[in-house]
C-alpha cells in the first residue's frame, strides 16, 4: 500500500496547502522551501513556448555533434560500409524516437525538471541520487567538450593572428597559455548564455540548429564536387555475413547509449512544450530524418575522402583543415564552435546547473547554480581528464553505468506502475503522509532496484569475458532497473493525479 493510499484509508486525505504554511512569503502555502524554487516549480501550461520547431533545433544541434561524427566515421574502420552505417543509424534512430517520446511527454503533463521527476520514484530526498548521478557526468563532459573546442578556437586564431602559434610552446598546468586563452574565452560565452535561463539557451539553439544543418550539408556538397561525385561506399576492410549484422545491431544499440543521459533528463526541455504534438513532430524531424540527413552526410564525407585520396577521416575538422579558401575555412571553423556551444548548453549545463538547485534550493536558483557548474568544469582541469584513459573508463564509465537503470526505474514507475498518475504539489511536499515521502524522504525500493542492475551493467562494461555484449549493456541495465523495480513494487495501488497550476510560475521566469 502507498503512503497516499493508507493515508486515504485513515480518513487523512493528502492535499499538501492543508499542512503547514511555506516558510517564506514568496513560496506558494504548502511547499517545503527545502524542495521549491521558482526554476524548480512546474511551468504554467499557457506559457510554455517551446513548440516543435525549438524541440527540433535541439535534434540539429545535438545529432551533428563533432563526437556524433567520430562515432559514425569510425564504423567505416570496424568494417561497416555506406548502407550498412545507415542501417545501424536508422535502427538507432527508431528505437530512439520512441524512448525519448516516452520521456519527453512526462514534461508537457508535469512541467517540472527531471530532479523533481524523479522525486516520483525515489522520493523527495532521494531524488538527489539520480539528479546528482546525471548532473556530475555532465560537468565532467561540459569541461571536456569545452576543451575539444577550444582546439578549433585555436586553430581559427592561429588562422587570422599566425604570431599567436608562438603561445603554444608554453604550457600552464598542462595546458598551452593559447589554449587557456581559448578555453576561456568559450567558457564565458557559454556560461553568458547559460545564466540567463532556459529561455535564453532555447533562442540560442534556434539560431544554431540551422547554421548547423547548412554547414554539414555544404561540407557534404565541397566533399561530392571535390570527388567528382564519386562515393566509396565499402569500407577499407569490409565485414560481412552475420559478423556484419552483430555490428550493425551493436552500432545501433551504442548509437542509443550515446544518449542515455538526454533520454533521462529530456523533460528539462519538454516541460516548456506547447503540446504532446509538439514534442512527437519535434522529434519525428529532429531524429529519424535528421539522423538520416546525418547518416547521408557521414558516408559522402567519408566515403567522397576515401575516393579523393583513399584517406579514412577521422572528424570533419579533417575535411575542414583542408579547405584551400581561408574565408570559407573561417567560416566553417565558426560553425563547429557555434555546434559545440549549443550541444555543450544543452547536454551538459542544464542538467547539473538543475541538479544543484535541486541541492540547494533555498540558494541556489538556476542561474547561480549554472555558475557553480561553470565553474566546476573548469577547476577540474577537464583538459587533464580528457588525456587519461583510466579517468574517463573508470570514472565517467562507472557513472555512466547508472543511467540505463536510472531510466528504466523512472519509465517503469511513471508508465507501468502510476500510469501517468502524478499529484504534482505533493512532490514539493515534506509531510510524512504526502505520496512521495516514503521512509524518510527515500524509496527503498528503487534504490534496491537501482544497485543490482548498476552493478550488472557495470560488468558489462568492464569484464572481458563479456565484451562480446558489452555494446547492449544499456538496455540489458535499463530493462533490467525496470523489472527489478516492476517486482518490488505493489501493484493495483490509488495514485492521485492533479496537476501543479496552483503553484506553477510562468516559464519565461526560468
Amino acid at each position: 500500500m502507498t503512503d497516499l493510499a493508507a493515508a486515504q484509508n485513515a480518513g487523512l486525505a493528502f492535499n499538501p496547502a492543508q499542512q503547514r504554511p511555506a516558510a517564506t512569503t514568496d513560496l506558494p502555502a504548502g511547499v517545503c522551501p527545502s524542495l521549491y524554487n521558482k526554476d524548480l516549480a512546474p511551468t504554467k501550461k499557457d506559457s510554455r513556448s517551446w513548440g516543435a520547431y525549438s524541440l527540433f533545433t535541439l535534434w540539429a544541434n545535438d545529432v551533428h555533434s563533432l563526437g556524433n561524427y567520430a562515432f559514425a566515421i569510425g564504423l567505416f574502420a570496424l568494417g561497416l560500409g555506406g548502407w550498412q552505417i545507415l542501417t545501424a543509424l536508422m535502427m538507432g534512430a527508431g528505437l530512439l524516437f520512441v524512448l525519448l517520446t516516452l520521456s519527453g511527454f512526462m514534461g508537457p503533463k508535469t512541467g517540472v525538471p527531471f530532479p523533481v521527476m524523479s522525486r516520483i520514484s525515489f522520493g523527495t530526498r532521494g531524488a538527489q541520487i539520480p539528479a546528482l548521478i546525471r548532473g556530475g557526468v555532465a560537468i565532467a563532459w561540459f569541461g571536456i567538450q569545452t576543451y575539444l573546442a577550444s582546439k578549433v578556437l585555436d586553430v581559427l586564431l592561429i588562422t587570422l593572428f599566425p604570431s599567436l602559434q608562438a603561445l603554444l610552446a608554453h604550457h600552464v598546468l598542462g595546458l598551452p597559455v593559447l589554449g587557456w586563452i581559448s578555453f576561456s574565452l568559450l567558457w564565458v560565452v557559454q556560461t553568458m548564455i547559460a545564466c540567463w535561463g532556459m529561455e535564453s539557451i532555447r533562442k540560442y539553439e534556434a539560431f544554431a540548429g540551422p547554421v548547423i544543418l547548412v554547414t554539414f550539408i555544404a561540407l557534404a556538397g565541397w566533399v561530392l564536387y571535390s570527388s567528382g561525385g564519386r562515393i566509396q561506399w565499402t569500407a577499407p576492410q569490409p565485414s560481412t555475413g552475420g559478423a556484419m549484422w552483430v555490428q550493425i545491431m551493436g552500432a545501433a544499440s551504442l548509437w542509443v547509449a550515446i544518449y542515455g543521459t538526454f533520454v533521462l533528463n529530456f523533460c528539462d526541455f519538454t516541460r516548456g512544450a506547447t503540446s504532446r504534438s509538439a514534442v512527437v513532430k519535434g522529434n519525428f524531424w529532429g531524429i529519424p530524418i535528421n539522423m538520416l540527413i546525418f547518416g547521408l552526410i557521414v558516408v559522402v564525407l567519408t566515403g567522397g575522402q576515401l575516393a579523393i585520396d583513399g584517406t579514412l577521416i577521422l572528424s570533419p575538422t579533417d575535411i575542414v583543415e583542408k579547405i584551400p579558401n581561408k574565408p570559407l575555412l573561417i567560416l566553417a571553423s565558426l560553425s563547429l564552435l557555434i555546434l559545440t556551444i549549443a550541444v555543450n548548453l544543452m547536454a551538459n549545463f542544464v542538467a547539473p546547473a538543475l541538479a544543484l538547485a535541486n541541492l540547494l534550493p533555498r540558494q541556489l536558483n538556476f542561474r547561480r547554480a549554472a555558475l557553480v557548474s561553470a565553474i566546476l568544469g573548469f577547476v577540474i582541469l577537464p583538459w587533464n581528464l580528457y588525456d587519461s584513459p583510466l579517468v574517463i573508463l573508470y570514472f565517467l564509465g562507472g557513472l555512466g553505468s547508472f543511467l540505463g537503470p536510472l531510466f528504466g526505474i523512472v519509465m517503469a514507475d511513471y508508465w507501468l506502475i502510476r500510469k501517468e498518475r502524478v499529484h504534482v504539489p505533493a512532490l514539493y511536499s515534506d509531510d510524512h503522509r504526502g505520496p512521495y515521502h516514503y521512509q524518510n524522504g527515500v524509496n527503498r525500493r528503487a534504490i534496491q532496484a537501482l544497485v543490482p542492475s548498476a552493478l550488472i551493467a557495470l560488468l558489462f562494461a568492464f569484464l572481458p569475458a563479456l565484451e562480446s555484449v558489452s555494446h547492449f549493456s544499456w538496455f540489458i541495465a535499463a530493462g533490467l532497473g525496470g523489472l527489478f523495480y516492476w517486482l518490488l513494487t505493489p501493484k493495483g495501488q490509488h495514485y492521485e493525479d492533479q496537476d501543479g497550476e496552483a503553484i506553477a510560475v510562468n516559464h519565461a521566469q526560468h
